[in-house]
C-alpha cells in the first residue's frame, strides 16, 4: 500500500468524494425515471383517441372467399371505414372490400369485433386489413 504524507492511503476514496459520487447516482437516476415517464406520457397522449386494429382470425373458404375477423378500436360513437384485402402467395391483391362500421354499433362502443367476407379473384394466402380511418375521410 501507497501512501502519501497525510498517511491516507492513494486506493481508497475521501468519504466526501463517495458522497458526491453517490449523489451524482441519484439525480441521475431521478433524471432518468423522469425522463422516461415524459415519453411514456407523450406516446400515450399522441396515441389516445386514434383508431388502431387487429386481426384476430381469417381463413381461406375456397378459391373465392376468404373470411376474417378483427376487432376496431376507435372514439366511442365514431363511424370507421376499414380496407380488409385478401392477399395471394405472391403479394398480390386478389380481393379488397371496405368496411363500414357504424357509430352506433355495439351501442357506440370504443372495441367492436367484426366479421367481413372477401369475394377473390385467385385463391388467397391471407387476409388482413390494411388502414382504419374515420368515416368520410378515406385517404386511399
Amino acid at each position: 500500500m501507497v501512501t502519501d504524507n497525510a498517511g491516507v492511503s492513494r486506493t481508497q476514496v475521501s468519504p466526501q468524494v463517495a458522497g458526491t459520487q453517490r449523489m451524482w447516482w441519484i439525480i441521475g437516476g431521478i433524471l432518468i425515471t423522469a425522463l422516461s415517464a415524459v415519453v411514456i406520457a407523450i406516446g400515450i397522449y399522441y396515441t389516445r383517441g386514434q383508431i388502431h386494429h387487429e386481426v384476430r382470425t381469417y381463413e381461406i373458404v375456397d378459391d373465392q372467399t376468404a373470411t376474417l375477423q378483427f376487432e376496431i378500436y376507435r372514439p366511442a360513437n365514431t363511424a370507421v371505414v376499414c380496407r380488409a384485402r385478401a392477399i395471394a402467395l405472391d403479394f398480390a391483391n386478389v380481393g379488397t372490400v371496405d368496411v363500414t362500421i357504424p357509430a352506433e354499433a355495439n351501442g357506440g362502443a370504443r372495441n367492436v369485433i367484426q366479421d367481413v367476407t372477401i369475394r377473390t379473384t385467385t385463391r388467397a394466402n391471407t387476409a388482413t386489413i390494411s388502414k382504419c380511418v374515420p368515416e368520410g375521410s378515406r385517404s386511399e
